[in-house]
């Protein structure tokens, strides 16, 4: 076994850097943090597509303890993005800590030692804690496709995009309409010769009011930080202030759909393709999708729209489930992610011997979004139904980042050498709570079928509530949550940290700014 570390990071996105600067605030210098591929930055690394782009502002899309008062538009471009991380990587000293081209092949648990025994591209190490940061947007999902690998053209993902490929001239396929494929389809629209769009269910597109921002601005948040927190505060509390008519009124969002109907009506002249691109579903259900040029390229006469999804392929020719044939050079699949059936969940091994995607094979399932039973001193940032439908994930991984300061702390405090593990009553009861409060909700009322539900119908990706009320529940690790695990020779002895708990609540809603870290550094 080669280095033993205090706490190992897997990833180093947003979620991943997050939890090395915290932990060098918390004072904790014995980390490391390992990245498969050869540079920061996630998903924002990986997905360089044309017209890449986040469709949350920019001053929220930020952690609050690096503001940056330099974003040069309201919706901010993958590279943008993927340079602010960067630069958060150098503000706060990270690059010693971060070892690139490390890909954790396997995680095992040590029941004697008490620590996790970690195998990586690069040789071998161990930890006392893991914190799996690998987010739910890594790994790309292509579907099984008859006769895809004898396609004699171009294949790839939208996250794995060929730069080295000419578009241009050529006859595209798209495959989905998510998010990827609507800032992809107007980028490419302009210098493909023939694209067409292979669509299973219709998005609901709103406008993207996107603009730059001005130099006056910029240097009004330079000078004056508090205007660029005002900034955020605002475009916080307007979400907050939505996330009712997500959870407990979805019919409150015909309005909504009526907007999106008038934004769809103002670029699509034709009656048959408003009809196609037309959803059947409340809106909501799915994400719903910021985009001002996705309708006006699909006008364009060089593009067609085949509202049936890719059944089949022979040769060149692309079949569709209603047996539209189409010819194609390259096939461009916008199809989404391994979200509820995380790859990384293969590479974990728990206390009990059983991988956590076994532990996890009826649906995901953790306690507070952070830890899962049977798998002591291991968390995950991005957790189980720790997605939002309406804001800022960044957020979210603050309040984690939180939780996981608090459980370290909890760490130290334990007399002698110990451990903590979630309490399977503890985390069932959590997961009870969420799933009930979901059931009222958009994303399981609305009469969609999203990648937010498991092969269940379950759904296991989304918070039910507010970012305010998650921050609440992630402020403090509440030790009858858990139970403290010591190594006694070839045995394991567990000891009560307190009183079970049955139930798991989050508590009223509220819509006061979530209370903000006191970092002073900025990244300009």
């Amino acid at each position: 076994m080669g280095q033993h570390v205090r706490v190992a990071v897997i990833g180093s996105g947003f979620g991943g850097l997050g939890a090395a600067v915290r932990l060098r605030r918390e004072g904790i210098t014995d980390f490391v943090v390992l990245e498969r591929a050869d540079s920061v930055g996630g998903t924002w690394r990986d997905n360089s597509y044309p017209g890449c782009a986040c469709d949350v502002p920019s001053h929220l899309y930020s952690f609050s303890f690096a503001p940056n008062p330099d974003w040069p538009r309201t919706f901010s471009g993958q590279s943008h993005i993927r340079a602010y991380l960067e630069h958060v990587a150098d503000t706060f000293g990270l690059r010693p800590h971060v070892r690139l081209n490390h890909e954790v092949r396997l995680m095992r648990w040590d029941s004697d030692a008490l620590r996790w025994e970690i195998e990586t591209s690069q040789g071998t190490l161990s930890a006392d804690v893991v914190v799996s940061a690998t987010g739910a947007l890594s790994d790309p999902r292509i579907p099984e496709i008859p006769g895809l690998a004898e396609f004699p053209g171009k294949v790839f993902h939208s996250a794995r995009w060929d730069h080295d490929y000419d578009l241009r001239g050529k006859r595209v396929a798209v495959i989905g309409t998510g998010a990827s494929a609507i800032q992809i389809v107007p980028a490419i629209q302009p210098e493909v010769a023939r694209l067409t769009l292979f669509q299973r269910t219709p998005p609901w597109v709103m406008p993207r009011a996107d603009r730059a921002i001005s130099g006056a601005e910029r240097r009004l948040h330079r000078t004056l930080p508090f205007t660029g927190a005002a900034r955020r505060r605002l475009l916080w509390g307007v979400r907050e202030l939505q996330v009712q008519a997500f959870t407990k009124r979805p019919n409150q969002l015909g309005l909504v759909e009526s907007l999106a109907k008038a934004n769809m009506k103002k670029a699509i002249k034709d009656p048959a393709l408003r009809a196609k691109l037309t959803p059947s579903y409340r809106i909501g259900c799915k994400r719903i999708l910021l985009s001002s040029a996705y309708y006006p390229a699909l006008a364009r006469p060089n593009v067609d729209l085949v509202a049936s999804g890719l059944a089949e392929v022979r040769g060149s020719t692309l079949v569709a489930a209603d047996g539209t044939e189409t010819e194609a050079d390259a096939v461009v699949f916008g199809t989404g992610f391994h979200v509820t059936d995380m790859p990384i969940a293969e590479r974990v091994v728990g206390a009990d011997g059983i991988t956590l995607a076994e532990a996890w094979k009826d649906g995901m399932e953790s306690l507070r979004g952070a830890t899962a039973a049977g798998f002591p001193n291991w968390m995950t940032i991005i957790g189980p139904n720790t997605g939002l439908g309406n804001s800022s994930m960044i957020l979210m991984i603050e309040s984690q980042l939180n939780y996981m300061a608090g459980y370290l702390r909890q760490l130290d405090a334990l007399e002698g050498r110990a451990a903590l593990g979630a309490r399977p009553s503890a985390v069932h009861a959590w997961n009870h709570r969420v799933q009930e409060r979901m059931k009222r909700t958009v994303w399981n009322t609305g009469g969609c079928t999203s990648w937010y539900l498991d092969h269940n119908g379950r759904n296991t990706t989304i918070w039910p509530g507010t970012t305010t009320e998650f921050r609440r529940a992630t402020r403090e690790v509440d030790l009858s949550e858990y139970e403290v695990i010591r190594a006694a020779g070839p045995e394991r002895t567990t000891e009560t940290a307190g009183p079970e708990r049955t139930t798991a609540a989050a508590g009223p809603e509220q819509t006061t700014e979530p209370e903000q870290t006191t970092e002073k550094e900025a990244v300009r």
